[in-house]
């Protein structure tokens, strides 16, 4: 018997894939005393912990000169909806360096993203007319220039 299947935890099929370094917009239900409302929380993702649990995730926010960090169980009933914002360019695993830094030094620059995936989400989303032609055979004459010089 494997202790994995004994704690089986089910991901929520609603959050996507976040990593640290993005920028999220994360909605969850708050009780005070008898009434439940929903709360929004928008900050960096300080890191990510995926594992047999679950996961859970740590988003940082700088609000009035104060740093309020809150994780989140990627598992949690509590959990209404997680938003990606902006795909941050990081090189670790854990941003705890954040902490330290001011608001301004703490800005990180935007991952930029492949236009075969843009490409996909437009079609997906129905307005694949709108990619502009030249562009993408651009991008395509490129790949194969680089695919010609890794030979």
């Amino acid at each position: 018997m494997n202790i994995d299947s004994i704690s089986k935890v089910k991901k929520k099929r609603k959050i996507p894939e976040i990593s640290p370094g993005d920028t999220v917009k994360v909605s969850f239900k708050v009780k005070e005393a008898n009434r439940e409302r929903v709360q929004t929380l928008s900050g960096l993702v300080v890191r990510a912990r995926k594992g047999a649990s679950g996961g859970n995730f740590t988003v940082r926010r700088v609000t009035s000169g104060i740093g309020v960090e809150h994780t989140f169980p990627f598992a949690s009933p509590a959990l209404e909806k997680v938003e990606v914002v902006r795909h941050g360019k990081v090189r670790r695993a854990k941003l705890y360096y954040i902490r330290r830094l001011s608001a301004r030094e703490a800005r990180l620059k935007e991952r930029r993203e492949k236009m075969a995936e843009k490409a996909g989400t437009l079609e997906a989303m129905g307005m694949e007319g709108e990619i502009e032609e030249p562009a993408a055979e651009q991008a395509a004459e490129e790949e194969g220039k680089e695919v010609k010089e890794a030979e």
